[in-house]
């Protein structure tokens, strides 16, 4: 889920950069700081509205000066439970990743279908048995988030789980078919 927040923070600028314009170096400076950075609140996705603060400060000893910031953040945290829509990243033997969001999630082979599953790594594709279903790299998916680990000083390295073994939820394309056998079925075809 996505969130906005207003923040206030301290950044430093560098005495290399001091020269330039001052509103561009802080915007730089705010960008590089908190743009990937996770926080309490989930992962910041990016930053914006950047505005400073109050007179820039000096601190003895130290090149840099210090500046307050007032800045929106668009935050990206996953709930457990939620429905997110993704994109196949990576084909792996045990699954595959998704991405949903900024970060990567894993759908275990055990949560994509009430099916054996073959692993075609060769291929790029894992494939019910019987159903003939397939998910293959790029493909979206709409899954339900099952667990979340977030890792505050590595985010890549975060843990989340998804399933597709629930009504409403699977392929794009699986979910259309389903769809068009409701509409079939309603109009008695």
């Amino acid at each position: 889920m996505y969130f906005e927040f207003e923040m206030e923070e301290t950044i430093r600028i560098p005495p290399n950069r001091l020269g330039e314009e001052l509103d561009g170096v802080i915007e730089d400076i705010a960008h590089e700081t908190f743009d990937g950075v996770m926080i309490k609140d989930g992962l910041i996705v990016i930053t914006y509205d950047i505005e400073k603060m109050g007179p820039s400060r000096i601190i003895h000893g130290d090149g840099g000066v210090y500046q307050d910031v007032n800045f929106r953040a668009l935050v990206y945290s996953p709930e457990n439970q939620e429905i997110a829509d993704g994109i196949v990243d990576e084909i792996v033997n045990f699954g595959c990743f998704v991405k949903i969001g900024p970060l990567d999630a894993l759908l275990h082979i055990s949560q994509i279908m009430d099916d054996h599953i073959d692993v075609d790594l060769r291929g790029g594709r894992l494939i019910g048995k019987e159903s003939h279903r397939d998910i293959k790299k790029g493909d979206k998916i709409r899954a339900r988030i099952v667990s979340v680990s977030l890792n505050f000083l590595i985010p890549r390295e975060s843990k989340i789980g998804l399933t597709l073994k629930q009504s409403g939820i699977g392929k794009f394309e699986w979910l259309e078919e389903e769809r068009k056998k409701e509409v079939e079925i309603s109009e008695g075809v």
